[in-house]
Protein backbone atom coordinates (compact mmCIF):
# COMPACT_ATOMS: atom_id res chain seq x y z
CA UNK A 1 0.00 0.00 0.00
CA UNK A 2 1.57 3.35 -1.02
CA UNK A 3 2.17 6.01 1.60
CA UNK A 4 -0.79 8.31 2.05
CA UNK A 5 0.14 11.89 1.27
CA UNK A 6 -1.49 15.20 2.05
CA UNK A 7 0.56 16.84 -0.69
CA UNK A 8 3.05 15.47 -3.24
CA UNK A 9 6.34 14.74 -1.54
CA UNK A 10 4.88 15.05 1.98
CA UNK A 11 3.99 11.53 3.25
CA UNK A 12 2.04 11.00 6.44
CA UNK A 13 4.39 9.42 8.96
CA UNK A 14 1.56 7.47 10.63
CA UNK A 15 1.99 4.90 7.85
CA UNK A 16 5.27 3.92 9.52
CA UNK A 17 3.78 3.40 12.97
CA UNK A 18 3.63 -0.41 12.83
CA UNK A 19 7.24 -1.21 12.00
CA UNK A 20 8.63 1.91 13.65
CA UNK A 21 7.14 0.99 17.04
CA UNK A 22 8.62 -2.50 16.82
CA UNK A 23 12.00 -1.15 15.65
CA UNK A 24 12.27 1.44 18.43
CA UNK A 25 11.18 -1.08 21.05
CA UNK A 26 13.58 -3.76 19.83
CA UNK A 27 16.61 -1.48 19.47
CA UNK A 28 16.09 0.30 22.77
CA UNK A 29 15.49 -2.96 24.64
CA UNK A 30 18.54 -4.52 23.00
CA UNK A 31 21.03 -1.85 23.98
CA UNK A 32 19.55 -1.24 27.45
CA UNK A 33 19.08 -4.86 28.52
CA UNK A 34 22.44 -6.14 27.28
CA UNK A 35 24.29 -3.08 28.58
CA UNK A 36 22.58 -3.45 31.94
CA UNK A 37 23.45 -7.14 32.02
CA UNK A 38 27.09 -6.47 31.15
CA UNK A 39 27.41 -3.68 33.73
CA UNK A 40 25.71 -5.76 36.40
CA UNK A 41 27.88 -8.80 35.78
CA UNK A 42 31.06 -6.71 35.58
CA UNK A 43 30.17 -5.05 38.88
CA UNK A 44 29.85 -8.46 40.53
CA UNK A 45 32.58 -10.28 38.63
CA UNK A 46 35.01 -8.23 36.50
CA UNK A 47 36.40 -11.30 34.71
CA UNK A 48 36.13 -10.36 30.98
CA UNK A 49 35.22 -13.89 29.90
CA UNK A 50 32.27 -14.00 32.31
CA UNK A 51 31.10 -10.61 31.08
CA UNK A 52 31.29 -11.58 27.40
CA UNK A 53 29.52 -14.90 27.96
CA UNK A 54 26.75 -13.12 29.83
CA UNK A 55 26.47 -10.54 27.05
CA UNK A 56 26.24 -13.14 24.28
CA UNK A 57 23.65 -15.09 26.24
CA UNK A 58 21.66 -11.92 26.84
CA UNK A 59 21.76 -10.99 23.15
CA UNK A 60 20.68 -14.44 21.99
CA UNK A 61 17.92 -14.91 24.53
CA UNK A 62 16.73 -11.34 24.24
CA UNK A 63 16.44 -11.38 20.46
CA UNK A 64 14.42 -14.60 20.51
CA UNK A 65 12.27 -13.32 23.37
CA UNK A 66 11.57 -10.02 21.61
CA UNK A 67 10.65 -11.69 18.34
CA UNK A 68 8.46 -14.30 19.99
CA UNK A 69 6.84 -11.77 22.29
CA UNK A 70 6.05 -9.38 19.46
CA UNK A 71 4.64 -12.17 17.33
CA UNK A 72 2.40 -13.49 20.09
CA UNK A 73 1.14 -10.09 21.24
CA UNK A 74 0.52 -8.72 17.76
CA UNK A 75 -1.10 -12.02 16.73
CA UNK A 76 -3.50 -11.64 19.64
CA UNK A 77 -4.35 -8.16 18.42
CA UNK A 78 -4.84 -9.49 14.90
CA UNK A 79 -7.14 -12.25 16.19
CA UNK A 80 -9.25 -9.67 17.98
CA UNK A 81 -9.49 -7.53 14.86
CA UNK A 82 -10.56 -10.49 12.73
CA UNK A 83 -13.17 -11.52 15.31
CA UNK A 84 -14.64 -8.01 15.35
CA UNK A 85 -14.75 -7.90 11.56
CA UNK A 86 -16.50 -11.29 11.49
CA UNK A 87 -19.11 -10.08 13.97
CA UNK A 88 -19.64 -6.92 11.94
CA UNK A 89 -20.07 -8.97 8.76
CA UNK A 90 -22.74 -11.08 10.43
CA UNK A 91 -24.50 -8.03 11.87
CA UNK A 92 -24.69 -6.44 8.41
CA UNK A 93 -26.40 -9.57 7.12
CA UNK A 94 -28.81 -9.95 10.04
CA UNK A 95 -29.60 -6.32 10.91
CA UNK A 96 -28.88 -4.09 7.89
CA UNK A 97 -31.27 -1.30 8.95
CA UNK A 98 -29.88 -1.13 12.49
CA UNK A 99 -26.31 -1.07 11.15
CA UNK A 100 -27.20 1.74 8.74
CA UNK A 101 -28.67 3.77 11.60
CA UNK A 102 -25.59 3.07 13.69
CA UNK A 103 -23.30 4.30 10.92
CA UNK A 104 -25.40 7.44 10.43
CA UNK A 105 -25.22 8.13 14.18
CA UNK A 106 -21.42 7.87 14.04
CA UNK A 107 -21.26 10.52 11.32
CA UNK A 108 -23.73 12.69 13.18
CA UNK A 109 -21.53 12.52 16.28
CA UNK A 110 -18.64 13.71 14.12
CA UNK A 111 -20.52 16.90 13.26
CA UNK A 112 -22.77 16.16 10.29
CA UNK A 113 -26.43 17.05 10.36
CA UNK A 114 -28.89 14.19 10.75
CA UNK A 115 -29.95 14.38 7.10
CA UNK A 116 -26.40 14.58 5.74
CA UNK A 117 -25.19 11.80 8.04
CA UNK A 118 -27.95 9.50 6.74
CA UNK A 119 -27.11 10.31 3.12
CA UNK A 120 -23.41 9.64 3.70
CA UNK A 121 -24.16 6.39 5.53
CA UNK A 122 -26.42 5.19 2.70
CA UNK A 123 -23.89 6.01 -0.01
CA UNK A 124 -20.98 4.40 1.83
CA UNK A 125 -23.10 1.35 2.62
CA UNK A 126 -23.98 1.00 -1.05
CA UNK A 127 -20.32 1.32 -2.00
CA UNK A 128 -18.74 -0.88 0.70
CA UNK A 129 -20.81 -1.48 3.81
CA UNK A 130 -18.26 -3.64 5.64
CA UNK A 131 -15.40 -1.29 4.82
CA UNK A 132 -17.32 1.68 6.18
CA UNK A 133 -18.11 -0.07 9.46
CA UNK A 134 -14.60 -1.46 9.87
CA UNK A 135 -13.12 1.97 9.32
CA UNK A 136 -15.59 4.24 11.15
CA UNK A 137 -17.13 1.96 13.78
CA UNK A 138 -14.18 -0.28 14.67
CA UNK A 139 -11.48 2.29 13.89
CA UNK A 140 -9.41 -0.10 11.80
CA UNK A 141 -7.51 0.66 8.60
CA UNK A 142 -4.71 -0.74 6.46
CA UNK A 143 -2.27 1.57 8.27
CA UNK A 144 -3.11 0.23 11.73
CA UNK A 145 -3.80 -3.42 10.90
CA UNK A 146 -1.69 -5.73 13.03
CA UNK A 147 1.16 -7.52 11.19
CA UNK A 148 2.71 -10.17 13.49
CA UNK A 149 5.52 -11.28 11.19
CA UNK A 150 6.62 -7.73 10.45
CA UNK A 151 6.65 -6.83 14.14
CA UNK A 152 8.52 -10.00 15.14
CA UNK A 153 11.18 -9.68 12.44
CA UNK A 154 11.71 -5.96 13.04
CA UNK A 155 12.03 -6.34 16.81
CA UNK A 156 14.33 -9.35 16.61
CA UNK A 157 16.69 -7.77 14.09
CA UNK A 158 16.86 -4.34 15.73
CA UNK A 159 17.36 -5.93 19.16
CA UNK A 160 20.30 -7.98 17.87
CA UNK A 161 21.96 -5.06 16.08
CA UNK A 162 21.59 -2.68 19.01
CA UNK A 163 22.63 -5.28 21.61
CA UNK A 164 25.79 -6.05 19.63
CA UNK A 165 27.08 -2.52 20.22
CA UNK A 166 27.63 -2.70 24.01
CA UNK A 167 28.76 -6.31 23.64
CA UNK A 168 31.44 -5.25 21.15
CA UNK A 169 32.43 -2.38 23.43
CA UNK A 170 32.86 -4.81 26.34
CA UNK A 171 34.91 -7.16 24.16
CA UNK A 172 37.28 -4.39 23.03
CA UNK A 173 37.53 -2.59 26.38
CA UNK A 174 40.58 -3.07 28.64
CA UNK A 175 39.94 -5.61 31.40
CA UNK A 176 39.61 -3.03 34.15
CA UNK A 177 37.57 -0.53 32.17
CA UNK A 178 34.60 -2.55 30.94
CA UNK A 179 31.98 -0.67 32.96
CA UNK A 180 32.97 2.91 32.03
CA UNK A 181 33.53 2.01 28.37
CA UNK A 182 30.17 0.24 28.08
CA UNK A 183 28.42 3.10 29.86
CA UNK A 184 29.85 5.75 27.54
CA UNK A 185 29.17 3.72 24.41
CA UNK A 186 25.65 2.94 25.57
CA UNK A 187 24.78 6.57 26.29
CA UNK A 188 25.93 7.62 22.83
CA UNK A 189 24.04 4.68 21.29
CA UNK A 190 20.85 5.56 23.16
CA UNK A 191 21.13 9.17 22.03
CA UNK A 192 21.57 8.05 18.43
CA UNK A 193 18.61 5.66 18.68
CA UNK A 194 16.39 8.37 20.15
CA UNK A 195 17.35 10.81 17.41
CA UNK A 196 16.89 8.25 14.62
CA UNK A 197 13.51 7.11 15.94
CA UNK A 198 12.32 10.70 16.21
CA UNK A 199 13.61 11.50 12.73
CA UNK A 200 11.85 8.48 11.22
CA UNK A 201 8.58 9.46 12.86
CA UNK A 202 8.97 13.23 12.35
CA UNK A 203 8.84 13.77 16.13
CA UNK A 204 10.82 16.34 18.20
CA UNK A 205 14.37 15.00 18.23
CA UNK A 206 15.63 16.53 21.49
CA UNK A 207 12.70 15.33 23.59
CA UNK A 208 12.89 11.78 22.20
CA UNK A 209 16.66 11.64 22.68
CA UNK A 210 16.51 12.80 26.29
CA UNK A 211 13.70 10.35 27.08
CA UNK A 212 15.60 7.37 25.69
CA UNK A 213 18.91 8.31 27.35
CA UNK A 214 17.43 9.04 30.79
CA UNK A 215 15.47 5.80 31.06
CA UNK A 216 18.30 3.76 29.63
CA UNK A 217 20.83 5.15 32.09
CA UNK A 218 18.37 4.61 34.94
CA UNK A 219 18.00 0.93 34.00
CA UNK A 220 21.75 0.43 33.88
CA UNK A 221 22.25 2.21 37.20
CA UNK A 222 19.73 -0.03 38.94
CA UNK A 223 21.30 -3.18 37.49
CA UNK A 224 24.82 -2.09 38.38
CA UNK A 225 23.64 -1.28 41.88
CA UNK A 226 22.33 -4.81 42.30
CA UNK A 227 25.69 -6.20 41.20
CA UNK A 228 27.65 -4.03 43.57
CA UNK A 229 25.35 -4.63 46.54
CA UNK A 230 25.08 -8.39 46.30
CA UNK A 231 28.18 -9.32 44.34
CA UNK A 232 26.22 -11.69 42.12
CA UNK A 233 25.55 -11.92 38.41
CA UNK A 234 22.15 -10.56 37.37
Amino acid sequence: MPDASAHPGEPHYITRSGWLRAAVLGANDGVVSVSSLIVGVAAANPDPSAVIIAGVAGLSAGAMSMAAGEYVSVSSQSDTERADIARETQALQDFPDEELAELAAIYQDKGLSEETALVVAKELTAHDALGAHVRDELGLSDVHTANPLQAAFTSGVTFSVAAAIPLLAAFLAPAGSIIPVVLVVTVFTLAALGAMGAKAGAAPILRATIRVVVWGVFAMAVTAGVGWLFGVSV
